[in-house]
């Protein structure tokens, strides 16, 4: 299992390119089982899930091809699915696998989906997806770990209005994308505004879907017969940007992010700012992070799109424990999201946890030990600790940072950190 070493105590200067979203790449690929027709994805992250879901629709009988391996370019090709199985074997390891039940049985009227494993940050139930589905003409069972999903009598499942519960970017995502070839509207109320949904949205009308309301918390979509192929490119990874904003501000360096979309990252660049640092936008698509002689404490809140990212959390965590003063972060999305704080504490940290709240008091001084990486974000969160850490880190189980994150160490050393990757 590889292993991060990180010695710390080095700014950051440089510039970094910031890879395409894998919140977005994951729904696009899944979108390419609605058509038999070819679909060409570019901008797609060179990270573990990506390939995993490229394993997935392989298996439920799509052609996924690219130029090279790896590569940014993907192309997919569902000339018929089979009968639609996901195996818990590809999906224990990552969450957005449901998203291949909705466009599966808005196609051939049947699906089998494992259910989802991934981080261990929470619940993160698909309910909502199976009730709005059933309210959709499906019929739904689950047993022995699978999902049994069918539209009795061959047909097609139906439009209809559904509410959901709670804001979820998936259920959005995979209601959104059945929704596209089911007979007659279907309106999704308090459905998710992220930009990742928003992508999607934007390749579902290129491949002909007839959908309204981006951007916006009430989406309706009118059936379509069929879908075609496209071309899409997907957008930048706002959480791969916000990390290395962090990266900058935490080391007292300075950094230029190009490829990014400043517009996906309001909530961000706001609280920056109130702890002090500074954030130029250069281009459209480029900014600069210049950290401050002093950063400052500030409470956050995570909330949906458009407020502070859960996704977040854990960088803004470990910039918080060098922060003057007293920082509150309140998590609202994921219950077990504070894991990565325990290992901060053995860093030197100060942090007290209060059911979803965590105080962190700084500056503190940091210190590399071990640690071990809990989920995806959370591994984020630590390398950012570890690059202000006296000494260095050894960071465990960093799998899951490879999930998300396309080549981190190669992109952090190129901006002057030491860190190495170890294969064991």
């Amino acid at each position: 299992m590889d292993k991060f070493r990180i010695r710390g105590g080095k700014p950051l200067h440089g510039a970094v390119q910031i890879s395409g979203a894998k919140n977005s790449a994951l729904p696009a690929m899944a979108a390419a089982l609605l058509t038999s027709e070819p679909v060409t994805l570019h901008n797609i992250p060179k990270v573990r899930d990506i390939i995993t879901m490229g394993k997935l629709l392989a298996f439920m009988s799509a052609t996924v091809s690219m130029p090279t391996f790896p590569s940014d370019t993907y192309s997919i090709e569902t000339n018929s699915l089979n009968d639609a199985v996901a195996p818990y074997e590809l999906v224990k390891t990552m969450r957005a696998s449901i998203l291949t039940l909705g466009p599966a049985i808005a196609r051939s009227g049947v699906a089998h989906v494992s259910l989802p494993g991934g981080c261990a940050i929470g619940a993160r139930p698909v309910d909502l997806h199976l009730a709005a589905l059933e309210k959709m003409g499906a019929q739904i069972a689950t047993e022995h770990g699978y999902i049994q999903a069918k539209v009795p009598n061959g047909g097609r499942l139906k439009g209809a209005h559904i509410v959901f519960e709670k804001i979820t970017v998936t259920g959005t995502e995979n209601i959104l994308m059945a929704a596209t070839l089911a007979e007659g509207e279907t309106i999704l109320e308090n459905a998710a505004r992220e930009p990742e949904v928003t992508d999607l949205i934007h390749l579902l009308r290129k491949m002909g879907a007839n959908i309204c309301g981006d951007d916006s918390s009430t989406l309706r979509i009118h059936g379509v017969p069929k879908l075609r192929g496209a071309t899409h490119s997907v957008i930048p990874d706002r959480i791969e940007a916000g990390t290395f904003l962090i990266a900058g501000a935490i080391t007292g360096g300075e950094l230029t992010i190009s490829n990014c979309q400043p517009a996906h990252l309001g909530a961000i660049i706001a609280k920056l700012e109130k702890t002090g640092v500074r954030v130029e936008t250069i281009e459209p698509t480029t900014l600069r992070v210049h950290a401050p002689k002093t950063l400052l404490a500030s409470d956050v809140t995570t909330e949906e799109y458009p407020g502070f990212a859960t996704d977040m959390q854990a960088q803004y965590m470990a910039l918080a424990t060098q922060a003057e003063g007293t920082s509150v972060i309140t998590e609202t999305i994921f219950e077990n999201r504070f894991l990565h704080a325990s290992e901060m504490i053995r860093m030197g940290a100060s942090i007290s946890i209060d059911g979803r709240r965590a105080v962190v008091r700084g500056p503190a001084k940091l210190s590399g030990t071990t640690v071990q990486a809990s989920d995806l974000r959370a591994s984020a969160g630590l390398v950012l600790a570890a690059l202000v850490a006296e000494g260095d880190t050894l960071i465990d189980r960093v799998y899951h940072i490879d999930r998300g994150y396309e080549a981190i160490v190669e992109k952090l050393q190129s901006v002057g950190a030491e860190i190495q990757r170890l294969h064991s």
